[in-house]
């Protein structure tokens, strides 16, 4: 009875194959491939995505955190040292800014550029998702700061005479605020109805991440300080800045990166949303 059960079913199996065929043949078509999983092909876009950075922004690098120890020798002149609240908003201001400048400017320019030039039609015939394509590309391009960040930040530190013992919150601040400039900028870029409104887009976004993040909140107008707050750094900046001090207020740092986290989640999915627009036309 069990050898009669196991060859119905085989015979049935053989039958819907040759079925799957036939209507192949008839059709034309062959079957198709089923869709990859989400994070088996985000790990894949991240990894060739990390791989493609090394190579090709490694200057960029360099230059973005040679721009960040030089704003602090600068804001040296004129800041005082030791944990006062300048000199904490410049050297935080100053080591999300390297994030800034990757993972919101050059991403922009990234898309817009994959855009223009037909790139997306590719990861468009691929068996990929539109989230491990955005998600990917932005934790590479996150994952891609953190040297120059915690040079900057260990370089401030030195420069400003303030403790050290705080940059262990760079483990959560870098991939918080760099998912949430991350998720900007590639939004920017694939909205950007062209590349050279993405590169501006990212530039000018850079620019407030700099004017806005580095220089103290208490100083600001009003209406300047609203719009610091709408940044997704800032509260990046403000975590980072709280734990330079002598006495940390905790549950402020864990609002700050609450903030930071959730903007980040939106900043995403806008980024994803963006990229199936982008990818249909």
């Amino acid at each position: 009875m069990a050898r009669t059960r196991q060859e119905t079913a085989e015979a049935v199996g053989a039958a819907e194959a040759a079925g799957a065929g036939e209507e192949a043949q008839e059709t034309g078509a062959a079957p198709l491939a089923p869709g990859a999983r989400l994070w088996p092909a985000l790990g894949a876009v991240y990894r060739a995505q990390l791989s493609r950075a090394r190579v090709a922004r490694i200057p960029l690098l360099f230059v973005a955190t040679f721009q960040s120890v030089g704003i602090m020798v600068l804001m040296r002149g004129v800041v005082d040292g030791g944990p006062g609240e300048e000199a904490r908003a410049v050297v935080a201001g100053s080591s999300v800014l390297v994030v800034a400048f990757v993972a919101l400017n050059l991403l922009a320019q990234y898309f817009g550029q994959l855009r223009a030039s037909g790139g997306l039609d590719h990861y468009a015939t691929l068996p990929v998702p539109p989230a491990a394509v955005v998600l990917g590309t932005a934790g590479a391009y996150a994952s891609f700061t953190v040297p120059g960040t915690a040079v900057t930040a260990v370089t401030g530190c030195l420069l400003y005479g303030l403790p050290l013992d705080g940059l262990w919150l760079l483990a959560a601040v870098v991939p918080l605020a760099g998912a949430a400039l991350a998720g900007l900028g590639a939004a920017l870029g694939l909205l950007a109805p062209r590349q050279e409104l993405a590169t501006l887009c990212g530039q000018l976004g850079m620019s407030a991440a700099l004017l806005l993040g580095v220089l103290p909140a208490g100083g600001l107008p009003e209406p300047v300080r609203l719009l610091r707050d709408l940044l997704p750094s800032t509260y990046g900046v403000e975590a980072l800045a709280a734990v330079l001090g002598p006495r940390p207020y905790w549950d402020r740092v864990a609002l700050d990166l609450g903030v930071c986290a959730a903007v980040g989640a939106v900043a995403l999915a806008a980024a994803a949303w963006a990229y199936r627009r982008a990818a249909v036309r």
